[in-house]
């Protein structure tokens, strides 16, 4: 693939003015931390509302949690993407269905950033930059054309974080005037949506406060400049002009091809899942006795001991390859941006199955833990059985199957990457 000219940063503006100018990546990191006993404490009325707290959501907002990706122009911190992932660790320690909450309301003011226009930018952000949504990328819902745009109807389900956002981003597959079908992302306020009552509160078997609850939209117009093509989840089509978020921000990092680096997140999450089990499962060696030897605590059992080192030894893997992809996505934009490089879907692909391979290692390491906590550990309200449920919601996931591997070696060896077997 031939290289186009290095990038050259336009001159960055400010609309919106950050609320805390002096903020760095070591301050969020620290304010997640601390935040760590709230979240635990709140675990089960956050699991039973189906999201978290008021409360948790304006510690978050003071915080500045919420505009680490989100671009400078309009109020955010405009972060690098290690600081995010470092930051979901923590939230996830203290909570994992929070984490995955939190998560996939913020981390889309990448998307916004990397791949609205200007106008559309300012308002979507608008004049406080106070901006959260899910994004469900599978195509629903019906595209009606009207003139400026759209208008749209449907059910989109599965829209992780929506309890806690402003807006919300939607997949839909549209017909163009020529006939030909194109995928789309598109954009609508909160309060255009309809939240459905279908999430927390024992819905699923684990991840209960993430919000998953499905969103209803009906007849909604969405103007022209809030629908965007759906073309970046493995690369871009046009690699010589960037995108409107290069071309906005002189950052590229809103490049925003979003595969690999949205799973990530996932491994992120997961790992935080896991030092959350450690700590737990620590915490009850040090204080049970050995069923067979009453005088024997469990700590100084080498079955106990055999399955912490092991279970530690997992989540320290899972921890280095999450930030190690998530820096291969730094390291991909840089390199755009110093000699005109695209991000190839092999490339997006090999970040993907790393981040896979942690957010794999890191659930097996909950798993160790479980099976060794005893009887107790399994009854309902153990923080060890909750995260235990939790990380079997990846399991089942679409981005943890073996079809992602498929796709890498498809990439490798410069064939289509396509889903399922040949025609």
């Amino acid at each position: 693939m031939a290289q186009v000219e290095a990038w050259v940063a336009p001159t960055k503006r400010v609309a919106v003015p950050q609320p805390e100018p002096g903020l760095t990546p070591q301050m969020l990191i620290a304010r997640a931390q601390a935040l760590v006993p709230l979240l635990r404490e709140q675990q089960e009325q956050s699991d039973q509302r189906g999201y978290y707290s008021d409360e948790i959501h304006q510690a978050f907002q003071k915080a500045g949690l919420y505009r680490i990706l989100q671009p400078r122009m309009f109020g955010g911190y405009e972060m690098d993407f290690v600081t995010f992932i470092r930051v979901i660790m923590e939230i996830s320690r203290g909570h994992p269905s929070t984490g995955w909450c939190y998560t996939l309301a913020s981390s889309h003011a990448l998307l916004v950033g990397s791949h609205w226009s200007e106008a559309a930018q300012r308002e979507i952000f608008g004049a406080t930059g106070d901006f959260r949504s899910p994004h469900r990328a599978a195509p629903a819902g019906t595209f009606k054309r009207v003139e400026g745009g759209y208008i749209v109807s449907g059910v989109w389900s599965y829209s992780s974080g929506v309890p806690v956002s402003t807006h919300f981003i939607g997949g839909a597959a549209i017909v163009d005037p020529d006939g030909k079908p194109r995928m789309v992302n598109f954009i609508v306020p909160r309060e255009k949506v309809t939240i459905l009552e279908d999430w927390g509160g024992g819905a699923a078997l684990g991840m209960e406060g993430s919000g998953s609850h499905s969103v209803k939209i009906h007849e909604v117009f969405v103007p022209d400049h809030h629908v965007t093509s759906w073309n970046v989840l493995l690369s871009l089509e046009n690699w010589t002009d960037g995108t409107p978020g290069t071309r906005l921000h002189g950052n590229p990092m809103y490049l925003g091809v979003v595969g690999g680096a949205y799973h990530t997140t996932f491994g992120a999450m997961l790992t935080g899942t896991a030092r959350a089990a450690l700590e737990e499962y620590e915490q009850i060696i040090r204080t049970k006795k050995v069923l067979a030897n009453p005088n024997l605590l469990r700590m100084n059992d080498p079955e106990s001991q055999r399955a912490f080192g092991r279970a530690m030894a997992l989540t320290d893997t899972a921890e280095a390859a999450t930030i190690a992809a998530a820096q291969m996505y730094v390291d991909q934009c840089n390199r755009w941006a110093a000699d005109g490089t695209p991000i190839t879907p092999a490339d997006t692909l090999r970040m993907w199955t790393l981040a896979q391979q942690a957010s794999l290692t890191a659930c097996e390491a909950v798993e160790v833990l479980f099976h060794a906590g005893g009887a107790t550990a399994a009854n309902r309200g153990q923080r060890l059985q909750r995260y235990f449920r939790d990380v079997q919601m990846y399991r089942v996931h679409p981005s943890s199957q073996p079809v992602i591997w498929q796709l890498r070696g498809q990439a490798h060896l410069g064939l289509p990457v396509l889903f399922g077997a040949p025609p």
